[in-house]
């Protein structure tokens, strides 16, 4: 079976980035959109990875545009907006399928390791049930991405350790995230 140290991303440039690299260190995995209400979570990944990277975090940024079209553009402008709105340094890879039969085999492996588990609590939460009982009456009982800016964590080992919807305080994400390094 295979596992993350196994799997390549398309970087934006044509080039693929071996998770392999990785080994070793703390991988934030995130499904990303330039036009959703998730999208100021890139100020606290930003955050994160200028505190924690030279600690060993590395955070994988997948702009994915199957979310309402949250991720119109093309790669380098996702790249400008997110460089220049965000200040963002960890590179965003190229615009991908989370779901689907066009998925990355990534998403296929990381949805088998952690599957959904619900939205929590709050009005993020509440408005993301209203919308996908619109849109996926199974949405409960399948692994899919719910949304853009849905995150995996990886631990050292390699082990995907952790999933948090995008409806999932940040605060909590750090504080897991800080844990591990």
């Amino acid at each position: 079976m295979a596992g993350i140290y196994d799997f390549k991303v398309p970087k934006r440039d044509g080039s693929e980035l071996a998770l392999s690299d990785y080994r070793g260190k703390v991988i934030i995995i995130v499904n990303t959109a330039t036009g959703c209400g998730f999208t100021p979570h890139y100020e606290p990944l930003e955050q994160m990875y200028e505190d924690l990277h030279e600690r060993g975090l590395e955070i994988v940024d997948i702009p994915c545009n199957q979310f309402d079209d949250s991720a119109p553009g093309s790669d380098d402008q996702i790249h400008e907006f997110c460089s220049l709105k965000y200040h963002t340094r960890f590179e965003q890879m190229k615009k991908a399928e989370v779901n689907g039969e066009n998925q990355l085999p990534l998403y296929a492996y990381l949805k088998e390791q952690k599957g959904f588990t619900g939205f929590g609590k709050g009005p993020m939460a509440f408005m993301m049930k209203i919308m996908m009982k619109r849109t996926d009456r199974n949405y409960k009982k399948n692994s899919d991405i719910k949304w853009n800016f849905t995150k995996f964590i990886i631990d050292r080992d390699g082990s995907v350790v952790a999933r948090f919807e995008p409806t999932e305080d940040m605060d909590k994400v750090r504080m897991f995230v800080e844990g591990l390094i």
